[in-house]
């Protein structure tokens, strides 16, 4: 059972990442233009960003000239997010209980944001609400072998859980179960200079949140160097991999 999420923990912590996010963002980008490829969207207007960070996914959706309402948990990412006028609508709030009536939108988009969620299920069903009969709902998500490279460093060190838990694909396509669903996969490798480098890549986009919570302990020069040693690594540098999944569900 994934730990119930603490979600004000979770909005911190991406809040903190609001202002560097875009700099760190190369999985969400990459993540995102895949998904935008996997189906056709002409014809719809209304589209819901649910989870929007700082908005990079929102400006390509309002330049492609959908009417946009950009959504996230965290207050200091969705300021990050207004600031540059990404968006036509702004809103604070949690996928897991959506502030929006039933068929609000025509397309609900959610890149890397629903592995945050208490419940695969309910958030898709969420999605699912606020999007009217005929229109589609995109999501992107992590699935369980995600960073292996930082379980594997870790482990050399001590037998506390450094990376959340995501769920398997199986589990993904069982969360989604009854519905009109198309489900991909692809796996993705980012190479950086050294162990810092890739750990502030994680910090940089708020992913440093863990749900059970974080050991005591600063990251020590000591430290950071045997992590370095038992880093995975190959001629690009320091590794650290993806299993993404893509759901396209059509209402």
């Amino acid at each position: 059972m994934t730990p119930k999420v603490n979600k004000q923990a979770v909005a911190q912590a991406f809040g903190r990442a609001a202002q560097s996010y875009n700099h760190h963002a190369q999985l969400q980008r990459l993540c995102g233009d895949r998904l935008m490829s996997l189906t056709d969207v002409s014809g719809y207007r209304q589209v819901l960003d649910a989870g929007c960070g700082s908005g990079w996914f929102s400006q390509r959706w309002r330049e492609r000239g959908f009417q946009v309402t950009a959504l996230d948990l965290s207050p200091a990412m969705l300021a990050e997010a207004e600031s540059g006028q990404v968006a036509h609508h702004y809103l604070q709030g949690d996928i897991d209980a959506l502030p929006l009536p039933d068929g609000a939108v025509d397309l609900c988009w959610s890149n890397l944001a629903v592995q945050w969620c208490d419940d695969l299920q309910h958030a898709v069903n969420q999605l699912c609400r606020v999007t009217r009969a005929g229109g589609k709902v995109l999501f992107s998500t992590l699935a369980a072998d995600s960073l292996s490279e930082v379980r594997a460093a870790w482990r050399q060190l001590d037998a506390a859980q450094h990376v959340n838990h995501f769920l398997s694909v199986e589990q993904i396509a069982g969360a989604c179960a009854g519905k009109n669903l198309q489900l991909s996969q692809q796996r993705l490798t980012l190479a950086f200079p050294d162990v810092l480098a890739a750990m502030r890549s994680l910090k940089g986009i708020g992913a440093t949140h863990l749900h059970q919570g974080r050991s005591a302990g600063l990251m020590t020069r000591q430290r950071l160097q045997q992590l370095e040693q038992f880093w995975p690594r190959d001629g690009r540098g320091c590794l650290l991999s993806y299993h993404l999944v893509f759901g396209v569900i059509s209402l």
